[in-house]
C-alpha cells in the first residue's frame, strides 16, 4: 500500500510566524527519501498554509506523486490546470474550519464537480474525490468522470471503541463498491499509527493519505524516522 505524506503543518508552523521556515518543499523531498510514495498538499481558497508558490515549486521536485487537494471552483481548477500535478483531489471546503469536516457531497453538488472533473481531464491531471464511506457518493463520483476516490476514515477513526466495527464496515463495502466500479480506492483523514492496521488490512485500498499524525510524530523523534515507521505500518502482514 502506498503513503502519501501530506505535509500542509509543515507550511502551517511557517505561517505561524510569516518565516521563511520550515520549507515545505524540503519535507517533501525528506519525506520522499523516507520511502513516502506521495506527497498531498491542500491549497485553500484563503491560502492558510499552502500557496502557490509551494505547489509550483513541489510540481518541478517532487519525484513521487504530487497530489493537491483543493475545492471545485473555477479559481483552483485554473491553478491545477496551469500547475498540472499527479492528481488532484476535489475536496468540501469552508472558510472557518479548522480541517476538512466531511466528504464532498457529489449528488447533491453534481453539475460543479463533473464541470472541475472535465477541465481537470483535460488538462491531463487525475481526478480523485474525498468522500464519505456512501454508496450513493461512490456512484456519483464515477458518473461524473473521476478516476479514483478517497474515502473519508475520520468517522472510524472518531469513533468509540463499541461503534468503530460499524464504522470500518462502511469503509470496506465503499472500497469494495468503488472497486467493482473500476474506480482506485484511497483513504485518509485521521489515520494515526495506532489505527491505521485495519484499514491497511482492506484489500482494494491502494494509498492512504496522512499528515497530522505524521507531523506530530515528526516534532517529537524527526520526520524520516517517523515517515518510515508509517511506511512499515502499511506493509502487508
Amino acid at each position: 500500500m502506498r503513503l502519501g505524506v501530506n505535509i500542509d503543518h509543515i507550511a502551517t508552523i511557517r505561517e505561524a510566524r510569516k518565516a521563511r521556515e520550515p520549507e515545505p518543499v524540503a519535507a517533501a523531498l525528506m519525506a520522499e527519501l523516507a520511502g513516502a510514495q506521495g506527497i498531498t498538499v491542500h491549497l485553500r481558497g484563503d491560502r492558510r498554509h499552502i500557496k502557490e508558490r509551494d505547489v509550483e515549486l513541489l510540481r518541478q521536485v517532487v519525484a513521487t506523486k504530487l497530489n493537491i487537494e483543493m475545492a471545485a471552483t473555477s479559481e483552483m481548477t485554473a491553478i491545477a490546470s496551469r500547475i498540472r500535478p499527479d492528481q488532484v483531489t476535489l475536496v468540501p471546503e469552508q472558510p472557518h474550519e479548522l480541517t476538512t469536516q466531511g466528504g464532498l457531497d457529489v449528488v447533491a453538488n453534481r453539475k460543479a464537480v463533473a464541470g472541475a472533473v472535465k477541465k481537470l481531464r483535460a488538462a491531463g491531471v487525475l481526478v480523485s474525490i474525498f468522500i464519505d464511506p456512501d454508496l450513493a457518493q461512490v456512484a456519483a463520483s464515477r458518473g461524473v468522470g473521476a478516476g479514483a476516490i478517497e474515502i473519508n476514515t475520520g468517522g472510524y477513526s472518531d469513533a468509540s471503541a463499541a461503534d468503530r466495527p460499524a464504522r470500518l464496515d462502511a469503509v470496506r463495502r465503499a472500497a469494495a463498491e468503488a472497486a467493482s466500479q473500476g474506480l482506485e480506492v484511497l483513504a485518509g483523514h485521521g489515520l494515526t499509527y495506532v489505527n491505521v492496521r485495519p484499514i491497511v488490512a482492506t484489500p482494494e485500498i491502494v494509498e492512504l493519505n496522512i499528515g497530522h499524525s505524521i507531523i506530530a510524530r515528526a516534532a517529537l523523534v524527526g520526520l524520516e524516522r517517523a515517515v518510515r515507521e508509517m511506511v512499515a505500518l502499511l506493509e502487508p502482514r
